[in-house]
C-alpha cells in the first residue's frame, strides 16, 4: 500500500490503542488459567491474531467480539499431538510461546513464521534446552521441539530481550520446584519485566525480585480465571504527542497515569528535543527509537545511546531510519551501539519513502511528513500494531490517501 501524506497540523482528540505489550500478557495468562477469563481491550492487529492463533493451537478456546476475547483456558501438561504454532511476523509471540511448548513433553511441537523472524536471536532458549537435554531443530522459518522445561537457577544476560524472561515467568510457576532467574547485568528493559509481574499478578501468581537482579518464583501455582481490560498504550501513543512537538495539538486519551510501561518516557524525551540537542540512553525504550529520531531530524538533533537493539526488531531500524531522513536532508550516523541526528537542510522528500515492512517505521515517517508532504511504500506494516493508524490521524485533521501499491 502507498500513503500519501499532505502537508497538515495535527488537532484534537485520540484515544491511544490497547498496550500490545499487555494484551500478549493478559491473553496468555487467560490461556494458561482454569476458567473462563474475559479479556477487553485487544486491537485486531497482526501480533494479536498470531498470539490468539497460538492460543487455540494449544488447545485454549478464544471468542473474538469487536475488542474482546474470551478466552477458556488450556492445561499445557496435557497438549495435542503433532502442534504447530504460527507466529507470522510478530517476535513476541514467538519467544513467549516457546517455554509454554515445554510444558508437556509429550509430542513435538514446530512453531513457524517468517524468515525474517526466525532470523533474530533465540540464544537464550537454545542453551537452556541444550542443558536440560531437550531436542531444539531450528531451521530457516521454523522451530521444532520436544521435551519438558525444568526448575533450574536460571542465569541470563540482562542486556538480551526482556522476552525471553516473560517467557519463562509464564511457565516457571507452574512447575513442580521453584525457581530463580538471576540477570547478570547490565539489565536493559526492565520495565517489561515489571510489566509481565504486573500481569501475573492479576492472574494471581506471584513473581518477586529477590534483590536487585535476581527473580524468585514459587512452583506449584495456579493461574485464575479473571474479566480484565488492557490499559492504553504509550508505545503508540507516542507518534500521536509527536504531533505536539511538530506544531499540532492533539490530546491523547486512555493512558494510565502510573502505568509501568517504560515507554511513558517520551513525555519528558519531546521536551528535551524541542529545546536542544539532548543526549538520550534508549536501552529501555528501543521501540522509541524511530520517533525520536524523527522528532531530532525536524527539530535540533540528538544523541541516542543504547540502540544496539535497533538491529533486532522487524528491520534494522537505526540503518532504516538513517536512510529515510536522508531523503528529508537530515544527516544520521549509526554506530554499535549509539545513533546520532543531525538537522542539516531539512526540506521535502526527494524521493519516495520505504516503509521497510515496519510499523514503527512507517508511523515515524507519517508524522514527519505532515511538515513537509510526501509519500511511503509499504504503508500496510501499521497492520502489524495499529491497523486503524491513517484512520486515526485522519480523525485529527491530517490528510491522507491511501492506494494499493
Amino acid at each position: 500500500m502507498r500513503a500519501v501524506i499532505k502537508k497538515s497540523t495535527a488537532s484534537g482528540k485520540v484515544l491511544a490503542p490497547p498496550s500490545k505489550s499487555m494484551a500478549h500478557r493478559m491473553l496468555i495468562g487467560a490461556g494458561l488459567a482454569k476458567g473462563i477469563s474475559v479479556i477487553k481491550g485487544i486491537s485486531q492487529s497482526e501480533d494479536m491474531k498470531a498470539t490468539i492463533d497460538c492460543l487455540t493451537a494449544l488447545g485454549a478456546k478464544c471468542e473474538i467480539s469487536d475488542n474482546t476475547v474470551t478466552v477458556t483456558g488450556t492445561d499445557l501438561k496435557n497438549l495435542p499431538e503433532n502442534l504447530h504454532l504460527k507466529c507470522r511476523e510478530s517476535g513476541s509471540t514467538l519467544r513467549f510461546f516457546i517455554p509454554l511448548c515445554l510444558m508437556s513433553g509429550k509430542t513435538e511441537v514446530t512453531l513457524s513464521g517468517s524468515e525474517y523472524l526466525f532470523s533474530r536471536p533465540l540464544n537464550v532458549y537454545e542453551e537452556i534446552c541444550l542443558r536440560q537435554g531437550i531436542d531444539y531443530k531450528k531451521e530457516s522459518a521454523s522451530l521444532k521441539l520436544k521435551g519438558t522445561l525444568l526448575s533450574d537457577n536460571f542465569r541470563i544476560k540482562g542486556n538480551i530481550s526482556s522476552q525471553f524472561i516473560t517467557g519463562l515467568l509464564f511457565v516457571l510457576p507452574l512447575l513442580n520446584e521453584d525457581s530463580t532467574i538471576t540477570l547478570i547485568p547490565p539489565v536493559e528493559s526492565l520495565s517489561y519485566i515489571n510489566l509481565t509481574i504486573q500481569a501475573l499478578k492479576v492472574f494471581g501468581v506471584e513473581v518477586k525480585w529477590q534483590d536487585e537482579k535476581t527473580l524468585f518464583v514459587k512452583g506449584n501455582q495456579q493461574y485464575k480465571a479473571v474479566d480484565a481490560l488492557v490499559e492504553g498504550d504509550y508505545s503508540n501513543a507516542a507518534f500521536f504527542e509527536a504531533f505536539n512537538a511538530l506544531g499540532g495539538n492533539v490530546e491523547v486519551e486512555g493512558l494510565l497515569e502510573d502505568s509501568l510501561q517504560g515507554d511513558r518516557v517520551y513525555k519528558k524525551h519531546f521536551p528535551a528535543l524541542l529545546k536542544g540537542t539532548p543526549t538520550i540512553n534508549i536501552s529501555d525504550c528501543p521501540d522509541l527509537g524511530p520517533v525520536l529520531f524523527a522528532v531530532a531530524g525536524a527539530k535540533h538533533g540528538g544523541v541516542f545511546t543504547g540502540t544496539r537493539r535497533l538491529r533486532l526488531k522487524e528491520c534494522d531500524r537505526a540503518q532504516a531510519m538513517a536512510q529515510e531522513l536522508k531523503k528529508f536532508g537530515i544527516a544520521v550516523t549509526v554506530r554499535e551501539d549509539s545513533v546520532v541526528v543531525y538537522p542539516h537542510d531539512f526540506h521535502k522528500p526527494d524521493e519516495t519513502l520505504d516503509g521497510h515492512n515496519d510499523h514503527r517505521i512507517v508511523m515515524a515517517l507519517s508524522v514527519l511528513l505532515t511538515l513537509t508532504g510526501g509519500e511511503i511504500l509499504g504503508a500496510q506494516a501499521v497492520r502489524k500494531s495499529m491497523p486503524d493508524f491513517f484512520e486515526k490521524i485522519e480523525s485529527i485533521g491530517v490528510e491522507v490517501s491511501r492506494y494499493d501499491a
